[in-house]
């Protein structure tokens, strides 16, 4: 048969092609194809999209930035706020009076609470939808004035001690004496759920926690442990789990020395070997009343050793913290 005979016979009924035209049909097929696969290897989709594309290929986008998240701020990030500040030709003005604006103190805010429960309200019990109804004095941030200090420090305090401690979320941590979650409210919204635990013997700041500052800030699936409990008892937090980060802001202070040291050498065994920190604040007087010394020999005897002292500044008011950095030098 020649080459330019139909493929088909003649008694078959279709169309019919030369072998020429099929080679060169072949050729342009697998040339577009080609292009094709070049343009998706060179993917041109929306940057939400590529990134979703490299974080299932394991390359870099956005799940990867996400691991690696900043915790404190840069001078950049100061910059630009200051920049928004100055763009829109913001300064601080008296909180007076003003349309649609009707400044309140809190213990007004409160009487108005009790007196008139807000601009719409259930009248009756039974028609009351609240699902987990909070006492007034909690909702109008009476608590965040338990401090010698604004409220915003418990930022400034969680970032010195994540950087510090090199936390990742996967990181345990545990808070003596956490109170109204100053400082836990962060801890517990960047570590995974369940890995933040806390000793506090305070009802009322128990109370703020769990009623005001854990559901206002959309963190009851977080599952922080949260036991109320004094003398230094870890019992409840369980024998096996081991900490990254144990931390005592300001706690130390109001302890007697003897407390303190028992609940060190408590804790010891639940702080990770090395890698972990016990960071207390403040002063260690009950550790500097020994002696440099005798308080160096008392710390080995636990299985402790001192690292360093640290200062941190507050980003936002003139405040600057001590800290005292210890580790376990035992495994």
């Amino acid at each position: 048969m020649a080459l330019s005979t139909a493929t088909y016979s003649p008694t078959q009924k279709g169309i019919v092609i030369s072998i020429p035209t099929l080679v060169l049909s072949v050729s342009v097929g697998a040339i577009m194809l080609f292009f094709l696969l070049s343009s998706l290897s060179t993917c041109s989709c929306p940057p939400s999209l590529q990134s979703f594309n490299d974080n299932n290929n394991g390359g870099g986008g956005l799940g990867e930035v996400d691991k690696k998240e900043r915790i404190s701020a840069t001078q950049e990030d100061i910059k630009w706020i200051k920049d928004q500040i100055q763009a829109n030709g913001l300064h601080m003005q008296d909180n007076v009076l003003r349309k649609g604006i009707n400044p309140r103190t809190r213990a007004q805010q409160l009487q108005d609470l009790i007196e008139f429960k807000g601009i719409s309200h259930y009248e009756g019990q039974s028609d009351n939808h609240t699902a987990l109804p909070c006492p007034g004095e909690l909702l109008v941030e009476g608590h965040h004035s338990n401090y010698g200090e604004p409220w915003a420090g418990g930022r400034d305090v969680f970032e010195f001690l994540a950087e510090s401690s090199h936390l990742t979320p996967n990181s345990r941590v545990l808070e003596i004496g956490c109170g109204t979650l100053r400082v836990g409210l962060h801890f517990i919204r960047y570590l995974i759920p369940e890995h933040f635990h806390c000793l506090e013997r305070d009802e009322l700041s128990l109370m703020a926690a769990f009623r005001y500052e854990l559901p206002s800030q959309g963190l009851l699936h977080k599952r922080p442990l949260i036991v109320r409990g004094e003398d230094m008892d870890f019992s409840k937090f369980g024998s096996g789990v081991v900490y990254d980060l144990i931390y005592a802001s300001a706690v130390f202070l109001h302890m007697p020395d003897k407390l303190v040291w028992v609940g060190l050498e408590r804790l010891v065994s639940k702080l990770k070997p090395y890698d972990g920190r016990i960071f207390v604040s403040h002063n260690i007087k009950f550790c500097s009343r020994l002696g440099g010394e005798e308080c160096t020999k008392r710390l080995a005897s636990l299985g402790l050793e001192y690292s360093t002292k640290h200062t941190h500044d507050s980003l936002l008011f003139n405040h600057y913290e001590i800290w005292f950095e210890f580790r376990r030098s035992k495994a």
